[in-house]
């Protein structure tokens, strides 16, 4: 078991930047990989960046490849999503994951944070 706590999220205009932080507790961090997820509302959840327990290796959305990096911290039990160039189109409530593999469908991830607004205004 591993429990989630996103933060960082706010209201910034469009072509700014933020920096989202997912920490973690419970469970060995390493032993997961992470991903970052976003759901806008009247949409699907959709998959923004994923990363792998060493993070060495990490995945992104082609609609967010150039603007956002996902790190992690394995001795401070975080990940983290930097965002800059952001888009009113990326406005959504951000939402970190964990899974043994880092993958695209948030079916495969088994645990949740409880998400942190992004709003990008225009």
């Amino acid at each position: 078991q591993v429990q989630l706590v996103e933060s960082g999220g706010g209201l910034v205009q469009a072509g700014g930047s933020l920096r989202l932080s997912c920490a973690a507790s419970g469970r060995t961090f390493s032993s997961y990989a992470m991903g970052w997820f976003r759901q806008a509302p009247g949409k699907e959840r959709e998959f923004v960046s994923g990363i792998s327990k060493s993070g060495g290796s990490t995945l992104y959305a082609d609609s967010v490849k150039g603007r956002f990096t996902i790190s992690r911290d394995n001795a401070k039990n975080t990940v983290y999503l930097q965002m800059n160039s952001l888009k009113p189109e990326d406005t959504a409530v951000y939402y970190c994951a964990a899974d043994v593999r880092v993958g695209v469908s948030s079916s495969g991830y088994d645990y949740w944070g409880q998400g942190t607004q992004v709003t990008v205004s225009s």
